[in-house]
């Protein structure tokens, strides 16, 4: 079987493939573009590669015979997945391989910051002694807020309270409780770490909520002379604004190893600022992570091609392929259900409750639809690449205990799935899903408790409004008025003239100033725009 090695691993993990009689190892002296590759592939099985190489449709065309793409790393950015997936290709990374060096370099760039170490070894290089100039500031006492509780930042968290700092966290997906195991604080905004943060910490996914997320109005809301640190993804914040706050000295100092676009510009402003300290994308490079990454992923592909074990993939669930055929209509309604709720969640649960209902109770295996269903709601956490290997212990690392009940209770549709958050004793929020006519026909038919029908794809307004003639009206001309057409609309409430459920299916994403001007009419409450 031949292994081709497109980007520089370890050296242990080399000598892993080379251990085996059963595999044939080409290593590539440097990266090669994809018209390079391309003549390389016709009897390639598995690939190995870190962020250089781009395993693109093209690539995977040109080899037949590929079964695995194996990424030494976190990130997947660089890997085609849906045509890898099209294809039975099975895409694995290595998750934990990054976790500790990623914290270390964001622990170390805060003392850079506080006792402005990089300023003051270019000072003596120039041949002075400016002890005054370069006067810091202690750790101890200091407030550390921290953007994304997931693996990383819990980890940097640690490392802070080592220190003598106290910590504050904000994470959608962090429970008090758990919070309170890791000795830190947990608020419920953003604004709870910009208020309290003498230095803060960005650990959090790209995803539409966090991209660009520290931007001008957040730094206002910020303690005058904040420090920043990022290590996670350059997107979470607006560069522009970040050089205007840190000229002002709105933002005292920040600290970077990642950015919008790498490399950074030559040009870039943030180069000419004596405020800021710069790393080229470091956070994976140490040895020990790049030994570790490197034989995790030789170890991972060499079980799947030799035994068929499927470790770390991110496109194929842990089942037979008669099981996967009997689950697969439900792994779709599932992630779209932990989607919705990911999406809508507002407070922090500590339980995820799912329901299997009618026929689907008796399904051979709901594990994969349970995994589907917290891939899709933790997709929009700080937890980044989850897959369906991970998520579980995903789940666990945020203090969320999963349930699953088989249902006998007798209801209008012949299966269902239902899924509920709760907090404590207390219920947060709950959907639910059938098939209407075909398993290709998945629909929500319940939200917040309420009866509704409502697609699993596509932009969706949900609101709450007054059950009154003239709401469905107002609610047309106002999102026409904003050149938004309405596709579908389901309309439910409990009583009339009580408080009614609207969830409309639209063609285009509302501005905010639709949304606005929606908001203002005091008939129409808890608008919430969820993509699907």
């Amino acid at each position: 079987m031949h292994v081709l090695v497109c980007d520089p691993i370890s050296p242990r993990g080399i000598e892993f493939f080379k251990a085996r009689p059963e595999f044939r190892v080409t290593v590539l002296p440097k990266r090669l573009p994809e018209s390079e590759l391309i003549p390389l592939m016709a009897d390639v099985e598995a690939m190995v590669v870190r962020s250089e190489t781009k395993v693109t449709r093209a690539l995977m065309e040109a080899a037949p015979l590929l079964k695995v793409v194996g990424r030494a790393g976190v990130g997947i950015d660089n890997v085609d997945v849906e045509a890898a997936t099209q294809r039975g290709v099975v895409v694995m990374n290595t998750p934990g391989g990054n976790t500790i060096t990623t914290a270390e370099l964001t622990f170390f760039m805060l003392g850079a910051l506080a006792r402005k170490i990089p300023a003051a070894h270019g000072s003596m290089t120039c041949g002075k002694w400016d002890r005054k100039l370069y006067q810091g500031t202690e750790l101890f006492g200091k407030t550390l807020g921290v953007l994304g509780a997931g693996r990383i930042g819990t980890e940097v968290a640690k490392r802070a309270l080592a220190f003598g700092m106290r910590v504050v966290a904000y994470d959608p997906f962090l429970t008090d409780a758990r919070a309170r195991a890791l000795g830190i604080e947990a608020v419920s905004d953003p604004d709870g770490v910009y208020r309290e943060a003498d230095f803060i910490t960005v650990h959090m996914p790209v995803t539409a909520e966090t991209r660009g997320m520290l931007n001008s109005d957040a730094f206002a809301r910020m303690k005058p002379g904040v420090r920043i640190v990022n290590c996670a993804r350059g997107e979470i914040i607006n560069e522009a604004d970040l050089v205007a706050a840190l000229q002002s000295n709105r933002v005292g100092s920040a600290a970077l190893d990642v950015f919008v676009v790498e490399p950074l510009a030559a040009d870039h402003p943030f180069r000419t600022l004596p405020n800021v300290v710069l790393t080229p994308h470091l956070g994976a490079s140490t040895e020990e992570a790049q030994e570790k990454c490197g034989l995790e992923v030789a170890e991972i592909i060499s079980a799947f091609l030799l035994t068929g074990e499927v470790r770390n993939a991110v496109n194929l669930p842990g089942v037979d392929a008669k099981t996967f055929e009997l689950v697969k209509p439900y792994l779709t309604l599932g992630e779209k259900l932990g989607s919705l709720l990911g999406q809508l969640i507002t407070s922090p649960v500590d339980r995820v409750h799912i329901t299997f209902g009618g026929r689907a109770r008796e399904l051979p295996q709901t594990d994969p639809i349970t995994r589907a269903v917290l891939r899709g709601y933790l997709r929009h956490s700080a937890v980044a690449d989850i897959n369906n290997i991970n998520v579980r212990s995903a789940a666990a690392a945020l203090g969320l205990a999963v349930e699953e009940k088989r249902s006998d209770e007798a209801v209008t549709f012949n299966e269902w799935l239902h899924v509920q958050l709760f907090n404590g004793s207390e219920k947060v929020l709950s959907a639910g899903g059938t098939f209407f006519g075909s398993p290709n026909n998945p629909r929500i038919v319940r939200l917040y408790s309420t009866p509704v029908e409502i697609p699993i794809t596509g932009t969706l307004l949900l609101l709450n409004n007054e059950d009154r003639p003239g709401i469905v009206g107002k609610l047309g001309t106002v999102l026409a008025r904003h050149q938004v057409n309405i596709a579908s609309m389901s309309l439910g409430r409990e009583t009339i003239g009580g408080k009614a459920l609207t969830a409309l299916e639209l063609d285009s994403t509302p501005s905010k100033a639709c949304l606005d001007e929606l908001a203002a009419d005091p008939a129409i409450s808890n608008i919430k725009v969820v993509v699907l």
